[in-house]
């Protein structure tokens, strides 16, 4: 049955978050409309098939790939985005370059800030939700549940997520490991073993201490997660399973990435919790309450005398 599409840029995310997980014809297709969308929505099956070199079918495939019940209906689909893209561009929506933080432009007043953050962050959840595939999920909570010693890597603001994943996994009873510095990071990894787990986290993909990390690990045998925004990213390269975040553009290039680019990493690890103590329920409820008596509650200014 199709998917309705009620936002008709929405077929764009859903688009984008379906391409790491496609095979490649069906990858070409969904690279190809994201490139141009108000172009293919001019073009017949035939003139798309050959311009992605791929079989008449496979568009047909991919139709249906993303919830749609037929090309017309793509066609329709790509009509409207497009159009909506236009006229957001008209009324100045779409968020300008900037070098001090995502979107905002100069003499910007308090309230087009607030709406601007507060509709990149609901974007950012939004497509990231979109890109998490239900088997890769299923793979690296399986992991999580066989690793003795869980170590997380990361750099900059990506520590964010890394030590939300600590305080959510150790209190669901995993041993978890973060270490700031990048050089202590690359020796744990070194020295990581096939019954532990390597989360490595990059917004990019690209961060180089997180790449030789998760190769290193891998390279004694440990398994490997990564979160990132790139599918194909050098990251990727080194993971057991890869988790995506969304790839909306954020920041700029003296800014760098606006903290709206850490709510997919949060959710990612969020979904990733939840998803473990849906498999341990009642084991993790013990945890939490142990750790809750010892740590937790003796810190609340009301806490009673221990």
């Amino acid at each position: 049955m199709a998917e309705p599409v009620q936002d008709p840029t929405a077929l764009l995310h859903r688009i984008a978050g379906k391409l790491p997980y496609l095979p490649r014809a069906l990858r070409a297709i969904g690279e190809h409309i994201l490139n141009d969308p108000g172009a293919v929505q001019t073009m017949s099956i035939t003139q798309v098939a050959m311009a992605c070199d791929v079989a008449e079918s496979s568009v047909s495939r991919f139709v249906r790939e993303v919830g749609l019940d037929s090309y017309q209906s793509l066609r329709l689909a790509l009509a409207e985005a497009s159009f909506v893209t236009r006229a957001q561009d008209r009324k100045g929506v779409a968020e300008p370059e900037s070098g001090v933080y995502d979107g905002i432009a100069r003499d910007d007043p308090i309230e087009a800030i607030v709406g601007k953050i507060e509709r990149s962050s609901q974007r950012a959840i939004r497509q990231t939700a979109q890109r998490q595939n239900v088997t890769a999920v299923e793979s690296a909570v399986s992991l999580i549940e066989a690793a003795n010693t869980i170590v997380f890597c990361c750099m900059g603001s990506s520590s964010i997520a890394a030590e939300e994943g600590v305080m959510r996994f150790t209190r669901a009873g995993k041993k978890c490991m973060l270490f700031r510095d990048q050089s202590v990071q690359v020796m744990l990894a070194s020295v990581l073993r096939a019954d532990d787990l390597l989360i490595g986290i990059s917004h990019s993909g690209q961060s180089a201490p997180i790449i030789q990390s998760l190769r290193l690990a891998r390279e004694h045998g440990a398994r490997t997660i990564g979160i990132t925004s790139a599918e194909g990213a050098p990251i990727t390269d080194h993971c057991d399973v890869s988790l995506y975040t969304s790839n909306v553009p954020t920041g700029g290039a003296h800014y760098g990435e606006a903290v709206t680019a850490k709510w997919g990493q949060l959710l990612v690890i969020d979904v990733l919790y939840a998803a473990y103590a849906a498999r341990h329920f009642d084991e993790t409820l013990t945890h939490l309450e142990e750790t809750y008596q010892v740590a937790i509650r003796q810190s609340r200014v009301d806490a009673p005398p221990s």
